[in-house]
Order: C-alpha cells, then sequence, then structure tokens
C-alpha cells in the first residue's frame, strides 16, 4: 500500500475555484483531483525525458550504420511507398515550414508553460 502525506497547498481563488468546478463535475474530491493532475504531470515530464535520452542514443554511430546498409529484402507486397512520396525532409524544404528543435534544456521549460487565457 502507498504511504500518504500531506502536503499544504496555496492556489490563487481563481485556480481553486476551477479545480473544485471541475473535480466535482468529475466526481472526485478536490484532492483527489490535485493528486491526480499532479501524477500526470510528473508522467509527461518523465515520458519527455524517456523520449530525449532515447534520441540522445540513436544519434550514434550503430543508427547511422543500420540507416546506412545495403541489402536486405525489398518490400513484400503491400509495403511499397506509395507512387509520388516525398520523405518529410525534403517535404519540408519544399514548404519552408521545418519545424524548430527544442533544445533539452528548454524542453522541460516549455512544456510546463502553461497558455495564458484572454481577458
Amino acid at each position: 500500500m502507498t504511504t500518504l502525506t500531506t502536503y499544504a497547498l496555496r492556489l490563487p481563488k481563481s485556480v481553486k475555484a476551477e479545480a473544485e468546478a471541475l473535480s466535482k463535475a468529475d466526481g472526485t474530491s478536490l484532492n483527489q483531483f490535485v493528486a491526480i493532475a499532479v501524477a500526470e504531470r510528473i508522467a509527461v515530464l518523465k515520458t519527455a525525458a524517456f523520449f530525449d535520452e532515447r534520441r540522445q542514443r540513436a544519434t550514434g554511430t550503430a543508427l547511422e550504420a543500420l540507416l546506412s546498409r545495403n541489402g536486405g529484402e525489398p518490400p513484400r507486397e503491400g509495403d511499397e511507398l506509395p507512387e509520388g512520396w516525398v520523405p518529410l525532409a525534403p517535404r519540408a524544404a519544399a514548404t519552408g515550414k521545418a519545424a524548430k528543435p527544442v533544445k533539452p534544456a528548454n524542453r522541460a521549460a516549455a512544456a510546463s508553460r502553461t497558455p495564458k487565457k484572454k481577458a
């Protein structure tokens, strides 16, 4: 069984009121609603860290060797690329809308920002 601890949380009145309304609509207590919200945020940050670590491991020579190898089997029936298919990188270059990569140090900060409501 999980050991529970208490934590005094200070929230702005408007945030608490919204959380209370949402927890009521969800059929949960405010405490459970906040605990679930914190757990979801932890999951998001851990997932981002996991994929960042995987991305860093994938930049080695083993990946390059795998991607540049010759031979192998031709695609099986039904696995061929569609006629006129263009790889993603050339498509992005042609439209001029290439996505800007997020630096790992800024990823957590970018993920923690929430959109501001318009007044």
